[in-house]
This record gives structure tokens, sequence and C-alpha cells, in this order.
């Protein structure tokens, strides 16, 4: 049996082909992105072929895996329909490993990537585990049922899934081309937890996380006096945050982790309670907790002369807004330049205004225009990086082939936000950086 995944570059479905591949099958695949993306390296190290143009490797034994940037009158899709293969959904194929595998399906609006690759983390420092992470890492192991996975809420397709349990680490209202409300949002949370069969554990700090209607055990976790999994004796500092957990009132242990702000702070604090509840031991978690770098493309620092470059994933205003806050407390005696890309036109019409709050928690903003790899231009006229550059304190245009923009700050931190390709705009400034140092 081989596998072929249409839009094999994207982070999900290439943390999916290194799974299967683990897993001792044939894993092949096309994207119709020509350049070079950060989650290829993996791929290629592993031998999975990535094709960008027509191809033969597709035969009547192929299962077939698509993006759901994938439209339905792809080439490949048609090729696939001619040889009568199955295709399916990158989620329908998950929630079929799902029902094999003991999961932990790690949901929520924003910091579910983070989550899951601290749990995998603690897990592999156990043994082994299957994963697949939202930051293009995958693995499969025949030697363990354990299966930790990112779960997407985009038009519910987390429902696909068979979970013992569900982490929701916050609800907030996004995929606004799908979803209506934040009420429908709530919906959609409720359901796919009430699908755990052994528990939800969920952030109760959240404002909109007590509204949901249960059927199974719920434990909520976060600052509040009120939350069966609590921190205590907090301390940010610029190494990073360190902490006491009660769990039902109980000490259960004393953690330092290594990264910054209090998103990260409730991150550990899910995971922490899916090791509480799994009867492992505090000091054996703390352990691991200590040496956890975070996930890719998460607040990942470079260094060069007295700047400090950041890339992070965020994409939604309240993970700018976090994102931008983390590097004050790392890093309270420099400058903060945010470098944002957004990512569809509906996000920008919905949280325009949101987007501009957060980036004028910067000293300085630019913005680059609009990805729409999911969405038609032609359907959002006079939507564009203007509509929020035109809304910031002190903000400004750029675009790939412009880095020299960003070449007149010294003693600063260059915060890149994206969950696309601006990484390609960060390579740019750091080559034209490296010459003046």
């Amino acid at each position: 049996m081989k596998y072929y995944l249409i839009g094999i570059k994207g982070a999900g479905m290439s943390a999916l082909a290194m799974l299967l591949y683990d897993l001792g099958y044939e894993v092949a695949g096309y994207d119709d992105a020509k350049e070079h993306r950060f989650t290829e390296d993996k791929l290629i190290e592993k031998g999975i072929k990535i094709y960008t143009d027509p191809n033969d490797y597709m035969d009547k034994d192929t299962i077939v895996v698509k993006s759901t940037a994938i439209f339905a009158d792809h080439a490949e899709l048609a090729k696939a329909a001619s040889l009568g293969v199955d295709v399916y959904e990158y989620h329908e194929m998950l929630g079929k490993l799902t029902q094999k595998l003991d999961t932990v399906c790690i949901s929520g609006c924003h910091g579910k990537t983070t989550t899951t690759a601290m749990l995998t983390h603690i897990l592999l420092d156990e043994g082994d585990c299957n994963y697949i992470i939202g930051d293009g890492r995958g693995h499969g192991t025949k030697e363990s049922k354990r299966f930790v996975l990112e779960s997407c809420e985009y038009k519910r397709h987390f429902l696909a899934y068979t979970p013992e349990y569900v982490i929701i680490t916050n609800i907030d209202l996004d995929h606004t081309d799908y979803y209506k409300s934040i009420d429908d949002m709530i919906l959609a949370y409720q359901e796919f937890a009430n699908k755990a069969t052994k528990m939800a554990i969920v952030c109760g700090d959240d404002p909109y996380t007590h509204t949901l209607e249960l059927n199974r055990p719920i434990y909520y976790y976060g600052i509040e006096d009120d939350n069966d999994i609590q921190a205590r004796n907090i301390d940010y500092r610029n190494d990073g945050t360190s902490f006491d957990v009660f769990i039902e009132d109980e000490y259960y242990g004393h953690f330092d982790l290594p990264l910054f702000g209090k998103h990260m702070l409730l991150n550990a604090l899910a995971v922490i309670g899916v090791c509480f509840y799994e009867r492992k031991d505090a000091k054996e978690v703390a352990k691991s907790l200590k040496t956890f770098k975070g996930a890719e493309r998460r607040f990942k620092e470079t260094f060069i002369g007295n700047n400090v470059i950041i890339d992070d994933y965020a994409h939604h205003p309240a993970e700018v807004r976090v994102t931008i806050k983390a590097a004050r407390q790392k890093y309270p005696d420099k400058k903060i330049i945010a470098i944002f890309k957004a990512h569809t036109f509906s996000r920008v019409v919905e949280f325009a205004d949101d987007f501009a709050k957060a980036l004028n928690l910067a000293d300085k903003a630019y913005v680059m225009d609009i990805n729409y790899d999911r969405e038609h231009k032609e359907d959002f006229p006079g939507v564009d990086a203007y509509t929020i550059i035109n809304k910031l304190d002190n903000g400004d245009y750029i675009e790939q082939g412009m880095a020299d923009k960003l070449l007149q700050y010294d003693n600063a931190v260059l915060l890149f936000m994206s969950s696309k390709e601006i990484y390609i705009l960060q390579q740019e400034y750091m080559d034209l950086l490296k010459k003046e140092n």
C-alpha cells in the first residue's frame, strides 16, 4: 500500500507523511509550491519524494490524501478520479488513525501547536509515541498505542477524531470564512469535547469555556482560584517562568518552564493535567518540561549583532498580542519591531481593528500583503495590507525585496509573525544584517 499526499508541503500534511512513512508505508506527495518551504527538510531526510510537476506516481493501489487548501478541480484530483482510487481529506485520514490508537487531542484557537509539542516532548522522554504537530513534525511507531494529535477546529474537522482526552486551550472566534459567530464556535468545541472517552481538560481562565455543556468529566486549569488544576506562586522572569501546581487543592509539584508569557504557562498546565491523570511522577514531568525548547516557528530566536530576530506563527490578533508581550518580558530593554503577514482576507475583514491594537503594542509595525491560498481576491475588493496599516499608530508597508527598510534598527527585537511564508523576508533581512556585522 502506498500513499500520495496532495499539498504535502503544508505543516499538517508533511507531518502526516512522516507518520505514515515511519509506520512502514511507501509515501510521496505533490505540491503546487515550487519554492522551498520549511516543512521540506525533514521529508527530504526521510527520502519522501516531493513532486511539483505532473508525474506518474499514482496507480490503482494508491491511497490519496488531500489538503484543505486543494480545490476540487485540481488536476491531481482529476487524475485520482480517473484511476478510481480512494481520496481522503487530511482530517478523515487522521480520524481513521485515532480509532486505532489511544489519542490525546489538543485543540484551541491559540496555543495548540506548542501544547502538542510539549506533551509529545514529555512522552518521548519516557519512551515513544505517535504524534502529529502543526509545526510540520510527525512520527509513527508500531511499538506504542499513544497518539498525540494537534486537532484543528477549521470547518469542524476535529469532529472526525476519536479521542481519549480532549484538551481545549481556549475558544475564540476565528476562521470567519466558516464560523459566523462565537456561539457557533462554542457549539463546535462542545461537540468535540463530548467525544472524549476519558475526560476533557479545559482552560478555566478562558471567558467562553465555562459555557460548555458536557456529559463527561471536565477539569479546568488556569491561574484563577476556581480551577481544578491551578498554578500558584508564579514568577515571570527574563529566563523563563516558575510555578507550583495544585490539582484538586493538593500539591502536585514545582515546575520551571524555559518559555515566556502567561499563555505558555497555561499551555504547560494543560499538559501537566494530562500527566497527573495518567499517574505520571511530578518530578519526572518537571524534569522534561525544563528541557522543552518550544515548537517549530514558535518564538524561534536568532541573534545577529545586537538584534534578536524571532520567527513566530502568530496569525490571529490574540496570538500577535501575546507574542509581543512575551518579547517584552524577555527583552525589556530592547525596541520591539513587529513584521506581520495576514492569512485570508476574511480574517482581516473581521479582525482589522484587533490586529491594529495588537500590533500597536510594538514600537513599530510593518504589514505585508495578505496571503489568500484558500480564498479568491476578487471576492474582497478594497481589502489589503493597508486595511490594517491605516489603523496603526506607527505602521508601514513592507514586502519581499524591501528588507533594507529594517536595517535602521539596532539593539532591537524584530518579530516576524505569520502562518505563511514570512520567513522568506526574514531570511532576506538576516542576509543583509550579516553583511553589516
